[in-house]
């Protein structure tokens, strides 16, 4: 059962921590972040949202009191980040602050620092009563991903999904319960280049609907929920995606790739693939690869 202070770390509202305690225990991620989302529209005070926003350092901070989770979360922004633009930075969230009265938020994670940068000029246009309902929405965006990386160490079992979809046997008889990585992971290869692919940002997402798997028609589906964001290093390998957990949770899993900002001339914008994880398959490790060129991709499941 998770305490009221784990609560507090994921938001900052002490109302809000109070209501998720007393609201537990929850069954899986699912009932949890259902509860959080009620909680926070419906039962939280325009107090207790400002208090969750004073929690929050300014996006694209850099000194020394921002906590690691922070860094973490914000890891996307720090990477792409110049001098210049860190400097806007500064100064639209000094003017943002002026105007509205509290910290600029969005949820950061897999976000550029010029994507932020242009979705704080944008909002900064908002009237305040308007942007405090959208500083909201993008606060519980973030309570979803902390409450995802409370839940994942503690091996939270999520039923497996029943669908129509081929089985994938594995050669494996089990797994290792001693990883040294996460048990999804990645790499982006530029075929044409015959060469890593560096600087691709990725998303790993994961489908949280219990009962009904995802479908061709449900992929734009708000039921996919962001696990961790990574930008691709010169070896074209991802950064940690998700927790080294020795079990990881049965369901379906999306990773997207965006290769629109990495071959700007190509004829792909992004790429996702999709892939379940079946209940036999917790202990074992998923190597999920691109293959990349401008006209074309390829990929498998890896090692």
């Amino acid at each position: 059962m998770e305490t009221e202070e784990e609560f507090l770390s994921c938001s900052g509202s002490k109302r809000f921590a109070k209501e998720m305690a007393a609201a537990s225990p929850f069954s899986d991620l699912d009932h949890a972040i259902r509860s959080a989302r009620d909680i926070w529209l419906n039962k939280v005070d325009v107090n207790g949202w400002l208090e969750a926003f004073a929690a929050h350092p300014e996006i694209g901070s850099t000194y020394p009191s921002i906590s690691q989770r922070s860094k973490e979360e914000q890891s996307a922004a720090l990477a792409t980040a110049t001098e210049w633009t860190t400097q806007e930075l500064v100064e639209w969230n000094a003017r943002y602050r002026e105007k509205f009265g509290f910290v600029f938020l969005i949820c950061a994670s897999g976000r550029s620092t010029p994507e932020i940068l242009a979705e704080l000029k944008r909002r900064y246009l908002n009237r305040p009563i308007v942007e405090l309902e959208v500083a909201a929405q993008e606060e519980l965006k973030i309570f979803e991903l902390r409450l995802a990386k409370l839940f994942v160490p503690k091996a939270r079992t999520i039923p497996s999904v029943s669908t129509a979809l081929p089985v994938s046997h594995s050669n494996k008889a089990g797994g290792s319960t001693q990883r040294t990585r996460p048990p999804i992971t990645t790499h982006v290869l530029d075929v044409a280049g015959g060469s890593p692919a560096s600087g691709v940002d990725i998303h790993l997402e994961m489908w949280r609907d219990t009962q009904k798997g995802p479908s061709f028609t449900s992929r734009d589906s708000t039921q996919w929920l962001l696990l961790g964001s990574s930008v691709t290093n010169s070896d074209g390998r991802s950064g940690p995606l998700m927790d080294i957990v020795d079990s990881i949770n049965p369901g379906f899993y999306r990773i997207s790739f965006n290769t629109g900002k990495y071959a700007p001339s190509g004829f792909f914008p992004y790429v996702s693939i999709v892939f379940e994880v079946r209940e036999n398959q917790r202990l074992e490790h998923f190597h999920v690869p691109l293959l990349h060129s401008p006209f074309s991709f390829t990929t498998y499941r890896g090692s």
